[in-house]
């Protein structure tokens, strides 16, 4: 007997698509308002938009992972999501004098305890699921595309880099933040931090995983992250240093994601396509 995806994990999964899309949408959408709209004010605009951006991709991986019948075809989300989560509310209270809280603009104050209350429930909510739909019954469908080697590869180098990078920037962003393409602050720093760990882990998950068909919902996330990334830096390149050496280092590293999001949607289709 296969194992199912439970309803619990599915419905959450489904609410959070929905508050990632709208964090997006504040974010990506809305990235020079922030001190309006949002939970705390983030400058430059690039900052925001690159969070946005993350959400954005978020939204694709969670609400697409939710419609999958199969565990292994939906949780390539959750260990990334548990780990994005849970950083952002450690990031979130020690930094919490940042935050509209108290701010006069309603809209402001109303999104930095909707945030705040949000990043409590979400862990904890998803831990006791997952724990729960590791105990239903059934196994793992048989992996029925394994990746290239090659891919293995780059998904395991790219996470190698962002795990470091973001681990960096968490713990210590007073250090690693100078060597960032654009200016950061602590909560910036261990914001862009907690996205890059988590897109690390997804992407070690993914090779683990080595089925085209188990990280279907993250291909397109992760393709999604890499062209919005691309966008966001097109839209304000004048946030960037461009005399920092990792200026022209990052789009070529987004473009790798893009790439390996992409080639995994088409080899996807070509599956599909030969399917008996």
């Amino acid at each position: 007997m296969i194992k199912l995806l439970s309803t619990p994990m599915r419905f959450l999964l489904l609410a959070a698509s929905a508050l990632v899309f709208l964090a997006g949408f504040q974010l990506f959408i809305l990235s020079e308002f922030t001190d309006l709209y949002f939970a705390w004010t983030i400058q430059p605009p690039l900052t925001a938009a690159f969070l946005g951006a993350g959400y954005f991709a978020s939204f694709l991986l969670e609400f697409l992972a939710a419609r999958e019948k199969e565990w292994s075809k939906a949780r390539v989300a959750v260990p990334a999501v548990f780990a994005f989560t849970t950083l952002t509310l450690i990031a979130t209270l020690l930094n919490s004098n940042r935050f509209h809280f108290n701010s006069p603009n309603v809209l402001a104050r109303t999104a930095a305890w909707f945030w705040l209350a949000i990043y409590s429930i979400v862990p904890p909510a998803m831990l006791g699921i997952w724990i729960k739909q590791q105990r239903t019954r059934g196994e793992d469908a048989i992996r029925s595309k394994p990746l290239p080697f090659l891919m293995r590869t780059l998904l395991v180098v790219q996470s190698v880099l962002m795990l470091a990078t973001g681990i960096g920037l968490f713990m210590t962003p007073a250090t690693l933040a100078s060597f960032w393409p654009w200016k950061l602050t602590t909560l910036t720093s261990q914001a862009i931090g907690a996205w890059l760990i988590g897109l690390g882990i997804f992407a070690v998950h993914s090779a683990l995983e080595n089925d085209f068909r188990r990280m279907k919902a993250g291909s397109v996330s992760y393709l999604g992250f890499g062209i919005l990334e691309l966008v966001a830096l097109l839209r304000y390149p004048a946030n960037v240093d461009w005399g920092n050496a990792s200026a022209w280092f990052y789009p070529v590293f987004m473009f790798s994601i893009l790439l390996v999001g992409l080639y995994a949607l088409v080899s996807l289709g070509r599956i599909d396509r030969n399917r008996p």
